[in-house]
């Protein structure tokens, strides 16, 4: 597939393969309908049959060349699964453009700080899990860090200390950046304002600019309270942005779809295993609103 494709790059070549579409040609004709000289087009055509695009034969004093359709027929299959992949439902590549078309609008709108101040985003999700297990999950770092970040990226370095006042470092990178020698994707920092386990999580945080700076304060308010059949846990998380600056505006474009792919990943995590399996765990600390998790020494974690 390779030798064919560099083959067909050539534009001299896909001009020969053009005319050989059409029928068989000897060299002298292609020569003559593609402008070049003969020792020149017979070079290209070489190229091609080295490729299994086109054949060849003699007959008399010519050499006829014929172009050998299977060939392109794999190239175009192949082709075709890449399109189709690319374009699946719900796959990255719509992501990318529903983030596009988000981003020229916050470019369009950010036009001076505190442009976004105020700004409100709401989340619901119906989690398969009760909400102990669920609560470990939004505040304990090695289960955070499971989920804690759109697609396509990975946690490198979370702390979260769950109880009021509390700090929280929040920074990620490429999820293919194995080694972490590319350039960290984003960092934020921030602090926990309320706590009261298995019901209500609000913290502040701030994502960085590239400089250091706050880009914005994101305000996020978490309420979870158990299902109807008490097996599972909804979740609803209200966003609110403050301290916005100009420079913020690829941030804010990111929010609505990065933290709804966080939270469905949560949803994923908790579907696979929606029991707390950590023989460690204590489960009356799931409800206790007296624990206090400065105790836990997973309290304060980094990955």
């Amino acid at each position: 597939m390779d030798a064919l494709l560099a083959a067909l790059a050539d534009p001299a070549r896909w001009r020969l393969v053009r005319l050989l579409a059409e029928r068989p040609r000897p060299v002298g004709v292609l020569a003559q309908l593609a402008g070049a000289r003969q020792p020149q087009t017979t070079k290209h055509l070489q190229t091609l049959e080295r490729a299994g695009v086109v054949t060849s034969q003699r007959t008399g004093q010519r050499r006829v060349y014929a172009l050998r359709s299977a060939p392109l027929r794999d190239l175009a299959a192949a082709l075709n699964g890449l399109a189709d992949t690319a374009e699946r439902a719900g796959g990255p590549l719509e992501t990318f453009d529903r983030y596009g078309l988000s981003l020229r609008a916050e470019r369009v709108a950010a036009k001076e700080p505190g442009w976004a101040d105020g700004r409100t985003f709401g989340f619901h999700r119906s989690l398969p899990a009760r909400p102990g297990l669920v609560w470990r999950h939004l505040t304990e770092a090695p289960l955070l860090a499971r989920w804690w970040t759109p697609d396509d990226l990975r946690v490198s370095e979370l702390v979260f200390e769950a109880l009021p006042g509390g700090r929280i470092v929040h920074e990620y990178r490429d999820a293919e950046d194995a080694d972490g020698s590319g350039p960290v994707a984003g960092r934020a920092e921030g602090v926990v304002d309320d706590v009261r386990p298995g019901e209500r999580l609000a913290y502040r945080l701030s994502p960085r600019l590239p400089d250091g700076g706050v880009a914005f304060t994101s305000h996020l308010d978490l309420a979870l309270r158990p299902t109807g059949d008490g097996t599972g846990t909804d979740l609803d998380v209200r966003f609110r942005v403050t301290d916005s600056t100009v420079e913020s505006a690829d941030f804010v474009a990111g929010i609505e779809i990065g933290f709804g792919q966080s939270l469905d990943k949560l949803a994923a995590i908790l579907a696979e295993d929606p029991h707390d399996t950590d023989p460690t765990h204590d489960p009356t600390h799931d409800t206790d609103p007296t624990h206090d998790p400065t105790h836990d020494t997973d309290a304060r974690s980094t990955t």
